[in-house]
């Protein structure tokens, strides 16, 4: 995303210095879901699995998932998009250095072209927050903090552009795991805020606001179960389901069967 290719804050984005416990521990509670989701898909269907991942980042995930060979050989392809230059430059290398390059591949796409691919996978991810990042197109970065009209997200059309796409992509029986996203509440909202405030960015957005958003041009969306099923009114209620990933209301998992 532009967010990730802002030279100044980027860096901070993959930092542990500069990241809130939460966050941290957000990782790893949905690092441990997805090696459950991964498992689940590839004994059903009986051979190794493929993935997209949207939103790459620095290929923490597949890093983790190539540290354990058990996990690593579910895996037949691996796919990840990422619309950051930076973010694809980060990815290519460490799949370079892991030497695994003929199981990953990384396109430079933004996630609202992802037919282009004319591909079909197991399982479709999005990882750490990166649903809560698809911002509208034109919003308003430079003043609107000083609008006094806010932004109604009960339609968000680049998401629902992505999923949808991603939807149509899952082979039988696929699913689509977005990994992390904040819970729609206050105290989620101070913690976004001070997390971003910590890698020294400016807050524009307030409590009326559904997101949290920077005049560095980060961006990130709070969901609510209602929200997911309003964005996925092309999918029945009972193939969406919610892990809580954490006992504070700070973050979800959300799984999403064909």
């Amino acid at each position: 995303m532009e967010m990730y290719d802002n030279e100044n804050t980027s860096h901070k984005s993959f930092d542990e210095n500069y990241l809130s416990e939460e966050l941290l521990q957000a990782q790893w509670a949905e690092f441990i879901e997805l090696k459950k989701v991964i498992a689940d898909i590839y004994l059903k269907k009986g051979s190794p699995i493929t993935i997209l991942d949207i939103g790459i980042g620095n290929a923490r995930i597949v890093k983790h998932l190539y540290a354990i060979p058990k996990m690593w050989d579910m895996i037949e392809l691996y796919d990840g998009t990422d619309n950051a230059e930076t973010c694809v430059i980060l990815s290519r290398n460490t799949i370079k250095e892991l030497n695994i390059e003929d199981k990953v591949i990384v396109y430079f796409l933004d996630a609202v072209n992802l037919n282009q691919l004319q591909k079909h996978y197991d399982l479709i991810i999005t990882t750490w927050f990166t649903a809560g990042n698809f911002y509208p197109e034109n919003f308003p970065f430079e003043n609107y903090n000083l609008l006094s009209e806010k932004l109604d997200l009960s339609k968000n059309e680049k998401f629902s552009t992505i999923f949808t796409f991603a939807y149509k992509m899952l082979n039988a029986n696929g699913e689509i795991l977005i990994g992390v996203c904040y819970i729609d509440n206050g105290n989620t909202r101070k913690k976004q805020e001070l997390s971003y405030q910590k890698m020294g960015m400016t807050v524009i957005t307030d409590a009326k606001d559904s997101f949290t958003a920077t005049k560095e041009r980060f961006w990130s969306q709070r969901f609510t179960k209602g929200k997911i099923y309003s964005y996925f009114q092309f999918v029945k209620k009972k193939k969406i389901s919610f892990t809580s990933l954490d006992p504070y209301n700070y973050a979800m998992q959300i799984r999403i069967k064909k």
